[in-house]
């Protein structure tokens, strides 16, 4: 409007904040609203109506908000302090990992189980600690050597690879072999580099053909009796084809090496076991060599689960509550049962196959009659059941402990054994180094393969692996010690003496006036000091020898 004011407002909707009262007090009873300032505006002579204030005043809300804001924040601050202060003592208790003395361990299993909280704060050899590397199968890239042994990657899942190591000892708690996944090139390359485990890898390796494991519970079953060790009468088919002439029904079918109730079926009848070899040769692996096995169907109580773990035994009964024949599959009632002397004999008999197994289990299968049918036996790949998971996961660590403290050498005692103190270069042996027998090999340490007896050839001076003896030098014969001594220190002998006597055969006298056959210094290498003074003695010696037959010259 012309005659305005300028840049006034539009006055707000009755009752909202900032609108005009219309005159006259607002009630006592009635609160204005808030959420804005308060305004209030007189158009006319009187004097200017005022409203009542809001009980908190929109500055007071605003502080109220920001001291409420800035006590959540300070609570916060000092939560957070204490999380870091609570990691923080935790870390001090631990101690450093340290890289430059420490052993390897490389546990296979997957990542539902951390077993490197198992073995924090154990010590090997009073102040090297356990680096545990875990990974599984699928996860495993290596490379093995015979000189160095195996290298180890760990690639997961895309990310950025870890650094490869040489791993000094194996725990293998996952099966290298189930249905269509084979594992067993990465047991032939730990085997290769010859890296110690739980269980041996020999008994792993044993384990790859449930069949063949089978054979030996067979052996196992001659040799103790039927009613002493009770086996299940399993039929064995090198190929599907050959499963036709099958008349015992209803039977269990088995098809290749799998685990937890895989590749097996119930079959009713002869019908059902036709389209089941049907299958498994429409499948081509009949022509891929697979196998399968047949035994009667039993009806099954429940089955038992007995585990030897070092010299701890537990027996698990487990009844299925869905009704499924498998009780490994559906709803299952669990329960840890006392461990009887049978059950303790047969687990102790399967522990001695493949040389011997620390970890190991027996799988049993009560049936209605109350009979006990044994099915499979297990290695150290088998799973923990009942409430007592973490206890035997305790046990298997203080097993690898222990096993690791035989087994691993500390890196000190391969350098008092190393070779530098046998023939150092062009030095004697160091003052800290303890005197080092002859014959004696460095132990590999970081995952090498065991130490090799060294070959000796027999030869002119040597002494050969019966004790032979041959010299032209007319030495006496030397007393064999426990270990024949190396070519490196029996040969470099032989040809020293040999390139001395062929210097210095002009005349007998002077060549036992030369020293020939003398045995170099322990730390003198071949060109090293010793050579060059029994050089420098022969030179001296034959110019006497020329000077008593020529004259001085």
């Amino acid at each position: 409007m012309p005659g305005g004011p300028p840049n006034i407002p539009p006055p707000p909707a009755p009752g909202t904040a900032g609108s005009v009262s219309p005159g006259g007090p607002v009630p006592p009873g009635s609160a204005p609203p808030t959420g804005g300032p308060e305004l209030s505006l007189s158009f006319g002579k009187g004097p200017a109506q005022r409203g009542t204030s809001a009980p908190s005043s929109p500055a007071k809300s605003r502080e109220s908000l920001l001291q409420r804001v800035q006590s959540l924040t300070g609570a916060a601050r000092d939560q957070g302090a204490s999380i870091i202060g609570a990691a923080v003592s935790t870390a001090s208790r631990v101690q450093p990992f340290n890289r430059d003395k420490c052993f390897t361990l490389l546990v296979v299993d997957d990542q539902n189980t951390d077993w490197s909280k198992y073995f924090r704060g154990k010590r090997l050899h009073s102040d090297y600690d356990i680096r545990v590397e875990q990974a599984e199968f699928r996860e495993i890239m290596l490379t093995a050597s015979a000189d160095s042994g195996p290298m180890v990657g760990c690639n997961r899942g895309g990310s950025k690879q870890a650094k490869p190591f040489r791993p000094d000892f194996i725990l293998v708690r996952q099966p290298p072999r189930d249905g269509s996944k084979d594992y067993r090139s990465t047991l032939l390359g730990l085997k290769y580099g010859g890296v110690p485990s739980i269980n041996s890898l020999h008994s792993l390796y044993q384990f790859q053909d449930k069949p063949w494991v089978f054979a030996h519970l067979l052996q196992l079953q001659r040799r103790l009796g039927r009613d002493a060790f009770p086996l299940v009468e399993q039929t064995f088919f090198p190929n599907p084809k050959d499963m036709f002439t099958w008349t015992r029904f209803p039977c269990v079918l088995k098809a290749g090496h799998c685990h937890g109730g895989k590749a097996t079926a119930k079959l009713d009848n002869p019908g059902a076991l036709q389209d089941a070899a049907g299958l498994l040769c429409g499948t081509g692996l009949s022509d891929n060599g697979s196998y399968c096995s047949l035994e009667p169907y039993i009806d099954a109580k429940f089955d038992v689960h007995i585990q030897k773990i070092g010299t701890s035994y537990k027996a698990f009964m487990r009844k299925s509550i869905s009704g499924n024949w498998k009780t490994n599959q559906g709803s299952a009632m669990l329960e840890q049962i006392p461990m009887t002397e049978k059950y303790k004999t047969w687990v102790d008999e399967v522990s001695e196959l493949f040389g011997g197994m620390e970890v190991c289990g027996v799988a049993v299968i009560v049936s209605k009659e109350g009979k006990e049918f044994i099915i499979s036996a297990a290695d150290s790949t088998f799973p923990l059941m009942g409430d007592t998971q973490e206890e035997d996961r305790r046990q298997i660590a203080d097993l690898v402990v222990g096993r690791m403290q035989n087994v691993c050498r500390p890196s000190m005692m391969t350098k008092a054994v190393s070779r530098s103190s046998i023939s150092s270069r062009g030095t004697s042996p160091t003052e800290d180094a303890p005197p080092v027998p002859i014959g004696t090999r460095p132990v590999p340490v970081g995952g090498g393969p065991p130490p090799i007896p060294e070959r000796t050839t027999p030869g002119v001076g040597s002494i050969g692996r019966h004790g032979s003896f041959s010299s032209q030098s007319g030495e006496p014969p030397e007393q064999p010690s426990e270990r024949a001594p190396t070519l490196n220190s029996v040969g470099r002998r032989d040809s020293q003496a040999s390139q001395s006597s062929s210097v210095s055969g002009v005349s007998s006298a002077s060549a036992a006036r030369s020293g020939v056959g003398k045995v170099p210094a322990a730390g003198a290498g071949p060109g090293g000091p010793s050579v060059v003074e029994d050089a420098e003695d022969t030179m001296k010696n034959l110019r006497k020898t020329f000077a008593g037959i020529f004259g001085d010259m």
